[in-house]
């Protein structure tokens, strides 16, 4: 291989996702670099202009007017950071998640399409050089690392994944029965069917084009308050931050809109999970035995205060 052979390649794949001209490709008015620097707002709730410099190898001065314009166009705003007043944090403001709610649909389609045209037949061999390019450029890292995880909205067909990998996790990890999926399958019904997309999400983890976690951000009976419900990692993907960054972006979400508080309801048996959301700050407040899902349990009662400000 030459260094030729590269530069074709590059070539020929950067018309074919239509790069040199990504804003008419999508039918928007923002650029590949500008698309990416909205996707990276819209899937990190907390972070600013030094993460994204950082995350993407940008030049300061063309990240700054890329936020300037954002700005102006009431897609994000720009407060102090807590932590340190030299920093400043970003977070999309309800306009600016619909603008990179759109460009994600649009991008996703537009790959749709792409992969519609090649045969099923194919499609591994296609999935398997890809996996090989990116590991042997990729500084020979063949194991996947946190930056290859993505946060999306949920599409066609992942709210009956959620549904799926709840009830067939929990009855491999912990022997729970179909009592378990009965109750998930209510859950993701009821979002499903009546929720106010403002004020109530879903949050898919993906790595390498398959979802391998999730979460839901609902709103409680008590007035301004949320819960947090259906996190699930995969077994496999565990130890990338997963869970992390998905409580993360429903805390971030939730405070970000206005709510005062968040709690959520687990059981003793998941350790892993309870020691997660500590980290964040949530404070145990009752907890009670139960028998359910064909189990001894014990249920839990977490609450964290969204207006004591992000930990």
């Amino acid at each position: 291989m030459t260094v030729q052979d590269i530069r074709s390649f590059n070539r020929f794949y950067t018309n074919v996702i239509g790069a040199l001209d990504y804003g008419r490709h999508l039918y928007a008015p923002y650029t590949l670099t500008e698309s990416r620097v909205l996707y990276e707002l819209a899937h990190t709730p907390r972070t600013d202009a030094a993460d994204i410099r950082a995350e993407l190898s940008l030049d300061s001065g063309y990240l700054s007017r890329i936020l300037n314009r954002f700005e102006q166009d009431g897609l994000l705003e720009r407060t102090a950071s807590e932590k340190d007043t030299r920093r400043r944090r970003i977070t999309l403001t309800t306009r600016g998640r619909e603008a990179a709610a759109l460009l994600d649909e649009r991008a996703r389609q537009t790959v749709g399409s792409l992969l519609a045209t090649v045969p099923s037949a194919d499609r591994p061999r296609l999935a398997e050089a890809m996996r090989t390019v990116r590991t042997l450029l990729g500084d020979g890292r063949a194991a996947p690392g946190r930056e290859d995880v993505v946060l999306r909205e949920p599409g066609p067909g992942d709210l009956g994944w959620i549904v799926q990998r709840n009830a067939a996790l929990y009855a491999a990890e912990y022997g729970w029965n179909t009592d378990y999926e009965g109750l998930v399958a209510r859950i993701v019904a009821d979002f499903a069917e009546d929720h106010d997309p403002h004020l109530e999400r879903v949050w898919i983890a993906e790595l390498d084009g398959r979802p391998v976690g999730c979460v839901m951000c609902v709103r409680d009976d008590a007035p301004g308050t949320a819960r947090l419900r259906l996190l699930l990692v995969e077994p496999e993907t565990r130890g990338l931050g997963i869970g992390d960054r998905l409580v993360g972006a429903v805390t971030g979400f939730a405070r970000g809109v206005g709510y005062h508080e968040l709690v959520l309801w687990t059981n003793d048996v998941l350790a892993a999970a309870r020691r997660l959301y500590q980290r964040h700050g949530f404070v145990l407040v009752t907890e009670k035995p139960h028998r359910s899902f064909g189990a001894d349990l014990v249920g839990q009662d977490w609450r964290l205060d969204l207006r004591a400000g992000p930990e």
